[in-house]
Order: structure tokens, then C-alpha cells, then sequence
């Protein structure tokens, strides 16, 4: 099921129509809708991830690089609650 995303980048607000079929995290997503390579972040996380069991610091390094790309908030948006029957 299609998800939307909202962020915002160089201090625009966008939207990016999102799935975890394609990407693996919301992340990968919006770099690839901007055409950015994120290759060598990918390598980088991996490594952490194996060193530490520390989450936060997957997270700390994800924030602080995608930071420095220009991304600003990125978020997946609510869901609608649609009643029984409804499209």
C-alpha cells in the first residue's frame, strides 16, 4: 500500500508518493526523488549498525547527514481512516 511523504527540502514543502516495495526507508525515497546518491551513506550506516547496539545512534548519524544534504523535516503523512466499504 502507497504511503505519502512530506518533507522539506532546501526549504521547500514537497510531497512524494512512497512504498516500502521499492525503497527501504523513507529516506532512500525522498534522496532519490531530489537525484541524490546516497551510496556511501548506505555503506556508513551498515557499519555503524554493526558496530553498535545503540539505535540512537543510527538515528543521530541519519538525521545529522540528511541535515547536511539540505532535508529538512521528512515524515510519512496520516493515514485516512475511510469507513467499512469505502474507497
Amino acid at each position: 500500500m502507497a504511503r505519502t511523504i512530506l518533507y522539506t527540502y532546501k526549504d521547500e514543502e514537497k510531497e512524494l508518493t512512497f512504498s516500502y516495495q521499492e525503497y527501504h526507508s523513507i529516506q532512500e525515497a525522498v534522496a532519490a526523488a531530489e537525484g541524490i546518491d546516497i551510496t556511501a551513506y548506505l555503506k556508513m550506516e551498515q557499519q555503524i549498525e554493526a558496530v553498535t547496539r545503540d539505535k540512537k545512534a543510527v538515528r543521530d548519524y541519519r538525521d545529522n547527514h540528511f541535515r547536511k544534504l539540505g532535508f529538512g523535516r521528512i515524515t510519512l503523512a496520516q493515514k485516512e481512516n475511510r469507513g467499512v466499504g469505502k474507497k
